[in-house]
């Protein structure tokens, strides 16, 4: 049966390798990308004719599906917020509208047209009793969300899913600039000769989790998966010195940062019930990028 999917942020990180998955995974889908292109990029673009790359905001998303003459989408897999803790402060107006705004529009639209709605949610949620969802913008917005959804299909029946993602890394992560990621920070610094710059303490702990896994678990929570409380994560909490000194180079400290969580480490029994186990561990992962750029 011929299927439509939407991936809002389907030119990001998350978003371009779950395409990659889902042309696998949904032989006979079109595949429809809504991406602003705030950190996505062209480059990440799958050269395939079976996806279609639309330049819009998740705010207009009705209209700008309405005004393709698109068909209505089975699933949607709801990728493209702002998801940066730190730099959330200064940018409190775009974490209000791609978040909050942009969301809201999102979840009418598949609920409107009867799709099933994949959100990723996100695992600062989790931290410190669930108190850590109030420690910056971002992650309060993304607490909002999670609440929306949840009431929003007690009120009109919306089918969904709820995936938490923790501290996704591996190829096509964002290296450089204020939004990298921690492992693409401290790859890029590491081919550069440079030391790795660890946020003090460096004793607060995060789970890192290869996009691999990641994308095995949303594709895995759109088939069989229902609700909230889908944790994707490896399981294990790194000290963030620790993973620094996995690179095997000069490090240093930097002061702490506004937002930032003391712990993080998933709960994955949810996701194990649907078959999902993570299958890479960080210290290969950096073995291997060590060996494959020796110093």
């Amino acid at each position: 049966m011929s299927q439509t999917l939407l991936v809002t942020g389907g030119a990001g990180f998350v978003g371009s390798a779950l395409i990659k998955a889902l042309l696998t995974d949904f032989p006979a889908a079109a595949i429809v990308s809504l991406d602003n292109y705030f950190t996505g990029t062209p480059s990440n673009h799958v050269n395939d004719p079976r996806v279609t790359y639309i330049d819009g905001s998740t705010v207009d998303i009705a209209k700008t599906w309405a005004s393709r003459g698109l068909p209505s989408p089975e699933i949607v897999f709801h990728m493209g917020e702002y998801s940066r803790i730190v730099t959330s402060f200064d940018d409190h107006d775009l974490t209000w509208d791609f978040n909050l705004l942009g969301t809201k529009e999102v979840v009418k639209f598949a609920s409107a047209r009867g799709a099933k709605l994949i959100y990723a949610g996100s695992s600062s949620k989790f931290g410190n009793d669930g108190q850590d969802e109030n420690l910056n913008p971002y992650a309060w917005t993304k607490a909002k969300n999670i609440e929306y959804i949840r009431n929003y299909a007690t009120w009109y029946g919306l089918d969904y899913a709820i995936t938490y993602f923790y501290n996704v890394y591996g190829p096509g992560q964002i290296v450089s600039g204020k939004y990298a990621t921690v492992i693409g920070i401290f790859e890029d610094k590491y081919l550069h000769g440079e030391p790795l710059p660890v946020v003090s303490p460096g004793t607060q702990t995060r789970d890192f989790t290869h996009i691999d896994d990641i994308v095995r678990g949303i594709v895995l929570v759109a088939q069989k998966g229902s609700g909230d409380g889908y944790l994707l994560g490896a399981g294990h909490e790194w000290p963030l010195l620790e993973v620094a000194k996995m690179f095997g180079v000069a490090y240093e400290m930097i002061p702490a940062l506004p937002g930032e969580r003391e712990r993080g480490q998933a709960d994955i029994t949810k996701a194990a019930g649907l078959g999902w186990q993570p299958e890479h561990r960080l210290p290969d992962y950096i073995a291997a990028f060590v060996a494959a750029h020796p110093m």
